[in-house]
């Protein structure tokens, strides 16, 4: 089977979480409007998703409508939580073998990052997710402060996105109430919690999430490269 038939035997569709505001940023628009690098803030990951899924759908703030100029992408309006944006987003593409979640926050993401993800979940996983190894000391403290624990760190790893999940496994997850959705801490969780299988995928170190404005001026450094070509 070549690649483009088992595509479209196996649909992937992409998922952009842009529905969160720029207020860590100081932003006076949603964070994923931000210009970095000369464009969009989310446009960096749909360029990414698109060379790799056969639809794009990027979750937006209920009361915005973008103006789309990518020709692969849609739009729908977010609800009151991630979590619910992204389901949304998969109501709104039902049929999908393969949903890939990127935060609009994460503009380095790469079409291998995301081609690694789906190949897992294409494998038989239930979740296929992003990580990197933790590499400071963590520890557990208690309401007042004090340390009642430090864990193991070689069996830590701090989750990213892309986050891809075998779509069955992803619709049933976020079919939970609100309160479930606005507590998830990212989609992977939902999925855990129903007994699925979810693996890691390591990341490359400039995968990072842009919430600040030394993140932002990061971030542009990292992707200069990508600009020049």
């Amino acid at each position: 089977m070549t690649a483009s038939s088992r595509r479209a035997a196996r649909p992937r569709v992409g998922i952009v979480a842009a529905a969160g505001s720029g207020e860590r940023l100081g932003a006076d628009v949603p964070k994923a409007l931000v210009d970095c690098g000369g464009q969009r803030l989310f446009t960096w990951s749909v360029e990414a998703l698109a060379a790799v899924c056969d639809r794009v759908i990027v979750a937006v703030p209920p009361d915005l409508r973008l103006e789309i100029r990518e020709a692969a992408l849609e739009q729908i309006a977010g609800g009151s939580s991630r979590s619910a944006s992204v389901r949304e987003a998969v109501r709104s593409a039902p049929d999908a073998a393969v949903y890939v979640v990127q935060d609009a926050a994460r503009p380095l993401l790469s079409a291998e990052l995301v081609e690694a993800c789906c190949e897992q979940v294409e494998a038989g996983w239930d979740g296929a997710v992003a990580a990197a190894p933790v590499s400071d000391t963590i520890k557990a403290v208690d309401g007042d402060g004090r340390v009642v624990e430090t864990l193991d760190r070689s069996r830590l790893w701090a989750i990213q996105t892309p986050q891809a999940f075998d779509g069955a496994a992803l619709r049933a997850a976020l079919e939970v109430d609100d309160r479930t959705l606005a507590a998830a801490t990212d989609d992977a969780a939902l999925v855990e919690a129903r007994g699925g299988s979810i693996t890691i995928v390591p990341a490359p170190a400039e995968n990072i999430k842009v919430t600040t404005r030394a993140d932002l001026a990061f971030a542009e450094l990292l992707l200069a490269p990508r600009v020049e070509r």
